[in-house]
């Protein structure tokens, strides 16, 4: 959170024009970037609103908890009021969403969107918001564990009234999605008094702050839920605008006959892929005819081995992009293409029969396919040649259809610890965004350090794993692959640096003495002790994450240095341009150093880049020579 203080010492520092310079500093300290003009705006008039309403309320003690970080996640809560109860005497804590708007209605078709006077793309009704975070903290916060009841939540339009925006409750109160608009004020008070008392809410703060982070739902973990059973991720914020307006669709294209293309864009660890199972799974218990597609191998087979364990039913539901060269037009409610970005020019290959190679692009192909085709994509993850999976294309072959493409941008960070520092950081370090490295400011999410040697950084995820968490080593592609083995002969260490050597994950769909096959080594705990690369890597995460830097990347001076003469990867042919191996290099440091959930080691072979990582990464955060 950016500030934690009583409404009457907030309320003073309101008076003394100092809050929302110390925000915004906060901000800065915090994020690592300046807050934009709008959420400034929001705190110079949202906040003194919600503030003379505690006061008014006769709550002065109750402590506020302004801009509060949601546990494992970059999202943000406006504004947590920690208090005591007034009749059990338990700690209770309101959630409160704060608007601006004046006018907003609610989604004719979707109750859980609205629509705001001024604003072109529908946004989250706020009731569903404010329900969407007390779900989640329920859900992770350790204080509340066996307490749901002390939870509560509303959405605060001070500008509204009833007229503007009261058909906004459409999306239907509850204890944690409370609404009240301006006119409304004497109500959202009453209410205030209802959920807290007057006296001191420090201890409950304190509680809040201090309760355990129950570790986060990884996706395989649960996917045979998800799909079969019932809801098991909480979707929050865009992620919920991404997966209404889809069911959205699906309805019109049912109702009205109509088409349209969905794209949801994201970074690493943005939730794309938790919006396209629960999506999947949403449309699977309606009956809806809907399939999953990816272009990674490993991804597809470790959903059709875990989703569709014992149901060959679910087993289906799980395609490759290619496919669809033959599939019927439209004959497909939804086609969710996930990590878009690894689409190919075209579908056929040397082993497509003649009769199926067609010259149609495969965005057409997947256009084609469903009423509701369903993009998602992070153009920065695009790490082989040909892969061309970008909104450009996609929109573009949507247009030439006559096709409506409706966009929404993720905006949160749920994997490495939700810290969106780090995902700053690691961008900043690559050149992947202007500006150049930058030192890294450790914070409470995510843990960062770097390795002297690699068996420093291997004995220190032996260590983690010791204590329950998953570990995974990966490295760029910087050594020969034996892709033939000999049956009955182990791994052959193909990753030699200095005396330590260890194989590359299994190349193949069977495992070898031991070791799993490559599409489950991310997944299986047998996974660790082979170097995994970005095509096994990409799209999943683990607790730890270890990553090798190998000579393809190094430090020269001022600035990083591609070496394509160091990499062993056979996608790079001579004709490939320098600048796109450039592009594809970095972008594969990228999909590597963004896998951890809790967090990364990084070694480098190079001696001058190892001092560059130590000069970005503060002394202390190094792998304990112990270890």
């Amino acid at each position: 959170m950016l500030i934690r203080e009583s409404a009457a010492s907030i309320a003073a520092e309101i008076l003394s024009g100092g809050l929302y310079l110390r925000l915004a500093d906060r901000f800065i300290r915090v994020h690592g970037y300046k807050p934009t003009q709008s959420e400034m705006r929001s705190w110079e008039h949202s906040i003194p609103a919600l503030v003379n309403a505690v006061m008014d309320a006769g709550l002065g003690e109750v402590e506020v908890m302004l801009e509060y970080t949601l546990p494992l996640t970059s999202q943000r809560a406006d504004a947590i009021l920690a208090g005591v109860h007034p009749k059990t005497g338990e700690p209770s804590y309101v959630v409160v969403e704060l608007k601006q708007w004046s006018e907003a209605h609610p989604d004719e078709e979707s109750p859980n969107l609205c629509r705001v006077a001024g604003v072109g793309r529908p946004r989250l009704n706020p009731i569903e918001q404010v329900r969407g975070y007390c779900d989640y903290l329920a859900q992770f916060n350790g204080a509340l564990d066996g307490h749901e009841h002390r939870i509560s939540g509303a959405a605060y339009l001070h500008n509204a009234t009833k007229f503007g925006a009261g058909a906004l409750d459409i999306a239907g109160q509850t204890a944690r999605g409370r609404f009240f608009t301006g006119d409304k004020r004497g109500e959202f008070i009453t209410f205030l008094r209802e959920q807290l008392a007057p006296q001191s809410g420090a201890p409950a703060a304190d509680a809040l702050q201090a309760g355990q982070i129950k570790p986060s739902t990884q996706l395989i973990a649960v996917a045979a839920d998800e799909i079969r059973d019932r809801e098991q991720f909480a979707l929050l914020s865009e992620q919920k605008v991404a997966y209404e307006l889809a069911l959205k669709a699906v309805r019109n294209a049912r109702q009205a006959d109509n088409k349209e293309v969905i794209v949801v864009t994201g970074g690493p660890g943005s939730g794309k892929s938790v919006i396209a199972l629960s999506l999947l799974g949403e449309l699977y218990r309606q009956g809806r005819s809907a399939l999953h597609a990816t272009g990674s191998a490993s991804f597809t087979k470790t959903m059709r081995k875990v989703a569709g364990a014992r149901k060959r039913e679910v087993q289906d539901l799980f395609k490759y992009f290619n496919s669809f060269m033959t599939a019927e037009r439209n004959g497909l409610d939804v086609l969710i293409c996930d990590e878009a970005h690894r689409m190919r020019e075209t579908s056929a290959n040397r082993y497509t029969p003649a009769a199926n190679r067609t010259d149609k692009p495969q965005v057409e192909e997947l256009i084609d396919a469903a009423r509701v085709p369903v993009f998602l994509l992070d153009q920065d993850q695009v790490v082989r040649p040909g892969e061309m999976g970008s909104l450009r294309e996609i929109e573009d072959a949507a247009t030439a259809k006559g096709l409506r493409v409706v966009r929404v941008d993720l905006n949160g960070q749920f994997r490495c610890g939700g810290s969106d520092a780090y995902l700053r950081w690691v961008v900043r370090l690559l050149g992947l965004k202007d500006g150049g490295p930058v030192r890294w400011e450790p914070d409470s999410k995510m843990e960062l350090m770097v390795a002297e040697t690699p068996q420093e950084m291997e004995a220190y995820l032996v260590s983690r794993r010791t204590r329950g968490d998953n570990a995974r080593m990966s490295a760029g592609y910087c050594w020969k692959w034996t892709t033939k083995i000999t049956p009955g002969q182990s791994l052959p260490a193909d990753v030699v640096i200095g005396d330590w050597a260890r194989p590359w994950n299994v190349y193949g769909e069977r495992a070898v003495a031991g070791a799993p096959p490559s599409a489950l080594w991310a997944t299986d705990p047998a996974g660790f002790g082979q170097v995994g690369c970005v095509y096994t890597a990409q799209g999943f995460e683990y607790d730890w994450s270890g990553v090798i830097i190998g000579p393809d990347l190094v430090w020269r001076g001022d600035r990083w240095v591609v070496d394509r003469s160091a990499s062993k990867d056979p996608v790079f042919k001579k004709s490939t341009p320098d600048d796109d191996v450039d592009r594809l290099i970095r972008n594969t440091y990228k999909v590597l150093l963004t896998r951890g959930m809790k967090g990364t080691v990084i070694y480098s072979t190079d001696v001058e880049t190892r001092a560059k990582l130590r000069e970005l990464i503060e002394s202390e955060a190094r792998v304990p020579a112990s270890v």
